[in-house]
């Protein structure tokens, strides 16, 4: 079996950012030489996500408003004792969960016709990690 990883490193404009990372992770694939296997892209940290879904604004702006409804910014969350302040991110991480795994199929991500990759981040404007790692034959 053959695997290649790849490190990205994020900094984010905005303290929530949602970053179409499709073209970076095929890449990847791209120089794997891997023709069928899969590839996982995982963020390191605990206040950001990875995701699948569609590349469209108004469902962004959805899941944007969805996150801010079950996680909102501001409340006293406990993590805050410890003088933190971003107890909503890490709950909008677990909602999204923190990686994905994607086939490649004939040396190429297979995705559906309207799927993308998605690195979110929740508590940003600081540099972070995301590992890509294409496993296979």
């Amino acid at each position: 079996m053959k695997s290649k990883t790849e490190y990205f490193t994020f900094e984010t404009k905005k303290k929530r950012e949602l970053v179409n990372i499709t073209e970076r992770v095929a890449a990847v694939v791209a120089a794997s030489g891997i023709q069928e296997g899969m590839v996982l892209v995982s963020a390191m940290h605990i206040t950001a996500g990875v995701f699948v879904n569609d590349h469209e604004p108004g469902l962004w702006e959805d899941i944007w408003d969805w996150l801010q409804h079950l996680a909102p910014d501001g409340p006293d969350y406990r993590h805050h004792r410890t003088g933190e302040d971003n107890g909503d991110a890490h709950l909008k991480s677990i909602l999204v969960h923190h990686q994905v795994i994607v086939p490649i199929t004939a040396g190429k991500l297979d995705l559906g016709p309207w799927q993308q990759v998605f690195y979110a981040e929740f508590d940003g404007m600081r540099r972070k990690r995301m590992v890509v790692k294409a496993m296979g034959e």
